[in-house]
């Protein structure tokens, strides 16, 4: 196998952290030296947890994995990617509905800084209907919510 690529940032809002998630991140440990899981403040999302909370539950469900590193962020995105030395953004794209949107803000980081790539990776096929809305929502109404999540999120959503 070549060499791994320097460094990819995948952004998000992490609200909360899924299987889905996990399984990206893992995969992109595979192809880059360094990982890095940038937890957006994202205010006007009005998340369930805060910026703080959702960034200790990352690094939890995260430990153990190797080359991936948290940290939090809450200005533009292409800034955050050059201030951590990366040159790769890393998206996730669940389901066709997904693409447009992933589109237009790569199109827009592009333009903004046309020195950084956008890489799109699907989950594996088991984590493809899972979001962190549905998982919220579920967990809300009293659902279980075990497999779709690590278990200390799981714990998480019902405290």
């Amino acid at each position: 196998m070549g060499s791994l690529m320097a460094i990819v940032v995948y952004p998000g809002t992490f609200d909360p952290i899924t299987n889905g998630h996990s399984d990206l991140i893992m995969r992109a440990s595979l192809l880059f030296d360094r990982v890095i899981v940038a937890v957006a403040a994202n205010p006007g999302k009005n998340p369930r947890f805060s910026l703080q909370e959702r960034v200790e539950l990352a690094d939890q469900v995260l430990a153990g994995y190797e080359r991936v590193e948290i940290k939090k962020f809450d200005t533009l995105l292409v800034d955050f990617v050059r201030e951590c030395g990366a040159g790769v953004i890393l998206r996730g794209l669940r389901a066709v509905s997904d693409f447009e949107y992933e589109f237009q803000l790569a199109g827009m980081n592009r333009r903004l800084a046309p020195e950084i790539e956008t890489l799109f990776l699907t989950p594996a096929e088991q984590f493809a209907y899972i979001s962190s809305g549905l998982v919220r929502e579920i967990a809300a109404l009293g659902g279980d919510v075990s497999e779709f999540v690590h278990p200390v999120v799981s714990r998480a959503l019902k405290g």
